[in-house]
């Protein structure tokens, strides 16, 4: 037993040291100086929402170094206890405890995206199936609200349109929180639901799909620059999801890029401008991934990788008939309670399609 304790503290150790390496520790050892000497610059709180995002960033850094610290702290006491005979069998429920700790810190480096630790945009469409399609589109946002109410996150509705009998035909949401673009940019695809429709007499099997879209909140100083002249600006009075608690608005404004076609709307600030400016922060974001993909893609195609269309990928189904069956088609990753799925329990599919995603780029 011994012996035994001795090298799973040894694999530990190792382990550690590894994701120190992975998760660039002494970097952000030397960053966590950096911003604590900004501190100290006596016109720090003049832009108050600036001097508010690093002291976040600040708070994460040392919470993540703090981890590090404990970790090392427990795995050299192990060390200890494991060489001494009579303390030996008493560290069980310790080593349980570092494996489960570097667990954590291990899906971190899930999360190596440049914006993958910020603000997501996610946008829900409604596709083929009518209405049924239109209710999925809703349920799904019901999905990722409670979710994100889960991980502690900050939610607020963009815009939204309803279906004309039930559900929406569309809606943008920002979320705010740590690691919030990390987590729902696997989320992107195509979500097909099988069920027995409750908008036909006959209740017949229906299949119904909806896109979901996810855009980082890319900061001002990375955005593109957009011509005013490729821009066709509308304002329309909308009448916000009730369900949903949007308010009323006769300044909603649409943003249509045109060179792109992407078309951004925001309805539920407070003002026509406010609107116009939150809509084109979220044009400049997808604009900026736009540009990515276009990168990504063409490296792909020189490595002869051929890629499906976007919305032929769906990654995957929600199956309440004729059995109940939640499957990821990445990762075949399944769970049986679809129930759990949709009040929001999605954090399984979440980090196997991101080991899936790190192991097929490896």
């Amino acid at each position: 037993m011994q012996d035994e304790a001795a090298k799973q503290i040894e694999e530990m150790s190792k382990k550690l040291t590894d994701l120190k390496t992975e998760l660039n520790f002494d970097t952000k050892k030397k960053e966590l100086e950096k911003i604590k000497l900004d501190l100290t610059h006596p016109d720090f709180w003049q832009d108050r929402e600036k001097a508010e995002k690093i002291t976040h960033k600040l708070k994460n850094i040392q919470a993540e170094i703090k981890s590090f610290e404990d970790l090392d702290r427990k795995i050299s006491d192990a060390k200890e206890a494991a060489a001494d005979p009579e303390a030996a069998s008493q560290i069980k429920d310790e080593l349980q405890t570092i494996k489960s700790e570097l667990k954590k810190l291990e899906e971190k480096t899930l999360f190596s995206g440049q914006f993958d630790a910020g603000e997501a945009i996610l946008s829900i469409s409604a596709g083929t199936g009518g209405t049924d399609a239109q209710d999925w589109a809703e349920k799904l946002l019901r999905m990722y609200l409670r979710f994100s109410q889960q991980k502690g996150w900050k939610t607020k509705i963009i815009s939204i349109s309803s279906g004309e009998e039930a559900g929406i035909k569309n809606a943008t949401i920002e979320i705010a929180g740590d690691y919030a673009y990390g987590h729902l940019k696997v989320e992107q695809g195509v979500h097909r639901l099988v069920r027995k429709s409750p908008f036909n007499a006959q209740h017949l099997r229906q299949t119904s799909f909806a896109l979901v879209e996810a855009t980082p909140f890319v900061p001002e100083v990375t955005s593109i620059q957009i011509a005013e002249k490729d821009l066709k600006i509308e304002t329309f009075r909308a009448r916000g999801h009730g369900g949903q608690s949007v308010n009323t608005t006769d300044s909603a404004v649409r943003i249509t890029h045109l060179p792109s076609r992407i078309s951004v709307s925001c309805q539920n600030e407070r003002s026509q401008l406010q609107n116009k400016q939150t809509a084109l922060k979220i044009l400049q974001s997808r604009l900026y991934q736009l540009e990515q993909e276009k990168r990504e893609t063409s490296i792909e195609q020189e490595r002869g990788i051929i890629q499906q269309a976007k919305w032929g990928a769906q990654i995957r189904s929600y199956v309440m008939d004729p059995y109940k069956l939640v499957k990821d088609h990445r990762t075949n990753y399944e769970e049986k309670d679809i129930q759990k799925v949709l009040d929001g329990e999605i954090e399984s599919f979440i980090i196997n399609a991101l080991k899936n995603r790190k192991e097929s780029n490896a």
